[in-house]
């Protein structure tokens, strides 16, 4: 079974697709996405074709990505839609080019690095997509009078708590050792807001900035590395889960619905120059209890392990990192589903897939 088959997904779609937003800002309009293919920016995709096919909005997509092959496996109920198109493309590699790609009236850049192998086997390429991407794309940007730039950005920018406070707010700063190899994520994300707001003064962009929790759902890729993305895949393969530290970890999270829903609501009524954290509190959990509920889903048990020298390199230090989201619901957001019902359905669509099909 394909997602787009699935029932509960289709549900998903169609729960974001009704959300209470002006939607009209995106009739007729051309919406580059990079990252296409991954978690957040391919469930995006699935939510605007479907608006497309039901409420004609029109909107075309500009889905960026280096590899044709996995997108047209992800994508190839949309491949030949007009509407649709996939550009294989590197955006640290080279700047875009009109002739190639065309307008693009909003830019959604969700390429990035997300997990911990990555942070430590691709170290150069986690921080270059995140800041020379970025330039990249904020230069085509400013070039072709784009009217909105998101960057979306990661809970991982403020560091470790302080101690001084239960909940991270957007203004926040904590603790980060920037001569270790596992800051490149954080610190080059930081680096890509400054560039947001130095082409903000500079250049006169409109940009906003949604800050992304821990996100997980049917969109996950077999090469997510993340803990949460590790424990999914062991229950649905009958494995018992592998919790790598003692598991005290105070996390948020965000199911993949939600993120975009909160996505969209940053992106069509957000405030220029601002950033929006997207969590909710209901899905804020210790690491082993998120384990205990996964195993226990699958009739499985927690067992400890010590993580490999690569794997330590790419784990976040952080013991506490829950982000404050009022300023994203004085938007008028609100989640969906809490950490329980996130993480059933996101097993339920997984186990009807086949684990196989993670991913596509």
């Amino acid at each position: 079974m394909e997602l787009l088959q699935n029932k509960l997904y289709i549900e998903d779609i169609k729960q974001v697709s009704e959300s209470q937003l002006p939607w009209e800002k995106l009739e007729g309009k051309t919406i580059l996405i990079s990252g296409a293919s991954g978690m957040i920016g391919s469930f995006l995709i699935d939510v605007l074709m479907y608006k497309n096919k039901v409420d004609h909005i029109n909107c075309k997509i500009c889905a960026l990505g280096r590899s044709e092959k996995k997108a047209k496996q992800r994508f190839f109920n949309y491949w030949k839609q007009e509407g649709f198109n996939f550009f294989s493309f590197d955006i640290v590699k080279k700047p875009l080019n009109k002739n190639e790609i065309g307008k693009a009236d909003f830019i959604i850049h969700a390429a990035s690095n997300t997990h911990p192998i990555a942070y430590s086997t691709d170290p150069i390429g986690t921080i270059t997509t995140n800041v020379i991407g970025t330039y990249h794309l904020l230069e085509f940007a400013n070039k072709y009078c784009t009217e909105r730039f998101a960057f979306l950005s990661s809970n991982e920018i403020y560091g470790e708590n302080r101690g001084d406070v239960e909940t991270f707010s957007e203004d926040y700063c904590g603790y980060i050792n920037s001569n270790t190899l596992r800051a490149g994520y954080p610190e080059s994300k930081r680096c890509g807001e400054a560039l947001c707001q130095a082409y903000i003064k500079q250049k006169g962009l409109d940009i906003v900035i949604p800050r992304l929790t821990r996100s997980y759902g049917p969109t996950m890729l077999m090469s997510d590395t993340k803990a949460i993305s590790q424990f999914i895949k062991k229950s649905i393969a009958k494995e018992n889960i592998v919790l790598k530290s003692d598991g005290t970890q105070f996390y948020s999270y965000t199911y993949m619905a939600d993120a975009v829903t909160g996505l969209l609501t940053i992106l069509l009524k957000g405030k220029n120059g601002e950033a929006y954290n997207i969590a909710d509190t209901h899905s804020d959990i210790m690491l082993k209890d998120l384990a205990e509920i996964i195993a226990k889903w699958s009739g499985m048990k927690v067992v400890y392990d010590l993580p490999s020298e690569t794997e330590k390199e790419g784990f976040s230090k952080a013991t506490k990192a829950r982000l404050n989201a009022n300023k994203l619901k004085m938007l008028g957001w609100r989640a969906q589903y809490n950490i329980y019902s996130g993480i059933e359905r996101t097993l339920q669509i997984l186990k009807e897939m086949g684990a196989d099909r993670i991913g596509r």
